[in-house]
């Protein structure tokens, strides 16, 4: 077994409602490798879509990660709220210790192009993808003291490579998440705090139809989609000892496409 170097470090990871999720593939791959985690998650942004929510499958998630023997906890929490990322915070102190990875999975999209787009819509996406990834990114860059091994590691969708016209302010946001990457690393590089972002491309998560799975895996140049399991294999060697060189970069992890 690889050893990773996170063993007793402390991982918040946004966005872990699901099984099926992005957020719990990485948050399992962090507690495999022996790191004490922290999840988000918030119920009524899934009952808006397509896949619904389950009452009880954040704490079952909780559970299962509790079983590799480390500390787990979970809070639901609206990134949309200022107060939320300080609030978030404290408590992960409270409850297991400074923070030593960050990895900003959670993310607000609804479909909505030039023509149906709203100040409303613009501003919900802004709240979280932007101003709630932005502040916890501060938060984590304010309580860290400098120890070896601070790592955030943002999430983003390709959108600088082909256009989202259906995605428009998702795209607009994540574009944003790019540009914070980069800035944020030149900022906390002398804290010892690498900043990186991973592009997953488009990864099953349940979302997909049988026709778009089908037309995705015909253009992938291994004739086949991107599943949880992929972005949770390269944000776990972002999150650890051997990735210490590696900041400011934009990673596609997309499988060609």
């Amino acid at each position: 077994m690889i050893d990773y170097g996170l063993s007793g470090k402390v991982a918040l990871v946004t966005g872990v409602s699901r099984l099926q999720g992005i957020g719990f593939a990485i948050a399992h791959s962090l507690a495999k490798a022996g790191a004490n985690v922290f999840t988000t998650y918030y119920r009524p942004y899934d009952a808006l879509m397509p896949w619904g929510s389950c009452d009880r499958e954040a704490e079952e998630i909780i559970s299962l990660l509790q079983s590799y023997g480390v500390k787990v906890a979970g809070l639901e929490a609206n990134l949309a709220e200022l107060q939320v990322p300080k609030q978030l915070f404290e408590q992960v102190e409270d409850l297991l210790g400074s923070v030593d990875i960050l990895i900003n999975n959670a993310a607000y999209d609804e479909q909505v192009d030039i023509y149906s787009l709203s100040a409303d819509l613009l501003d919900t996406h802004y709240a979280v993808n932007v101003r709630g990834t932005t502040l916890l990114c501060q938060e984590f860059a304010q309580r860290h003291d400098g120890r070896a091994g601070g790592r955030i590691i943002n999430l983003t969708s390709g959108q600088s490579l082909a256009p989202m016209p259906e995605n428009l302010p998702y795209a607009i946001t994540k574009g944003a998440i790019e540009a914070l990457t980069m800035s944020l690393s030149a900022s906390l590089a002398d804290k010892g705090i690498t900043v990186n972002a991973v592009d997953l491309g488009a990864t099953d998560t349940g979302w997909m139809n049988e026709d778009l799975r089908t037309q995705l895996a015909m253009e992938s140049r291994f004739s086949r989609v991107g599943t949880p399991e992929d972005a949770a294999r390269i944000i776990l060697f972002l999150a650890s000892t051997q990735a210490q060189w590696i900041t400011g970069q934009i990673i596609r992890s997309r499988g060609g496409l």
